[in-house]
């Protein structure tokens, strides 16, 4: 069966909105671009043009996997984070936009410092220690994980934006394999915050990301809680941590911050005011 680009994606937007795909027509569209090795433009200004039947055949069967719930970016093996496009895999969190205050933090944290030295704790995709590495040409950095795919992954992105040779990888729980000729000037880190209750309610797509990106116990702090009792002692003078908190937890990580070690400098609030990023110094 041979259809055109239009036609493909009418029948690809039906089937996800079929589905409750928010902006059906969009994802139709990226996947066939996806298929087709092409471009948004040269899908809108193209419609008439056949689609090859193999190509097709590749079309529908990612329009099923995406109806299914599986996340586009999944499906693509990209998503855009700080200007930059990373590699994802489903052995990694897919890099959210609200991350990105992270990055934007530890920029303004570092302005001034003529070769910030950066841990990235938790690092997934490797988003946040490339795009500030991309940005700080003069930065180093070591970005953990406890997955070694999920290393293999940022690696291979490191790799993709000339930052191989300024970024260490290490297979870690938190800092149990962290060693350190120098101490960092800035921990940044986006932890598992996801709660037990919360794991049951999460929508379809966020379930087919890794359990171990989003688990962050009973109450969602378990890790947060080890990273303010493990980060102080791997932190310059006065360096700082920088983390990322989930939807009306700010009350409590304030709670369990212990205020002769840490100083806590911020909350900044994400596009949606949910206090999201907290910025904390070492005394």
């Amino acid at each position: 069966m041979t259809l055109s680009i239009e036609t493909a994606i009418r029948e690809g937007t039906h089937t996800l909105r079929e589905a409750a795909v928010t902006e059906p027509r969009r994802e139709a569209g990226s996947l066939l671009m996806h298929v087709l090795g092409s471009n948004r433009s040269f899908v809108l200004t193209h419609g008439d043009e056949m689609v090859p039947d193999r190509e097709y055949q590749a079309f529908r069967s990612f329009i099923a996997r995406r109806a299914a719930g599986e996340p586009l970016q999944y499906l693509t093996g990209h998503q855009e984070f700080f200007r930059l496009d990373f590699e994802v895999t489903p052995d990694v969190l897919i890099p959210r936009p609200e991350t990105e205050l992270i990055v934007e933090v530890v920029l303004e944290l570092s302005k001034g410092d003529p070769a910030p030295v950066i841990a990235d704790i938790g690092t997934g995709s490797g988003c946040i220690a490339i795009s500030l590495l991309h940005e700080l040409p003069s930065a180093s950095a070591i970005a953990t994980d406890i997955s070694p795919a999920a290393l293999r992954v940022a690696e291979r992105n490191a790799g993709r934006h000339g930052v191989r040779d300024r970024l260490k990888l290490v297979e870690s729980n938190c800092f149990s394999e962290v060693q350190v000729a120098q101490p960092f000037s800035l921990i940044a880190s986006n932890p598992p915050y996801v709660s037990d209750e919360e794991l049951s309610r999460l929508q379809r797509e966020v379930r087919f990301e890794p359990h171990g990106a989003l688990a962050g116990g009973p109450d969602g702090l378990l890790v947060i809680r080890r990273l303010l009792v493990e980060a102080r002692p791997f932190l310059i003078s006065g360096g700082y941590l920088v983390f990322e908190i989930g939807f009306g937890q700010s009350g409590a990580v304030e709670q369990l911050i212990d205020r002769r070690v840490w100083k806590l400098l911020e909350i900044r609030k994400d596009l949606q005011s949910i206090p999201r990023t907290l910025v904390l110094q070492g005394r």
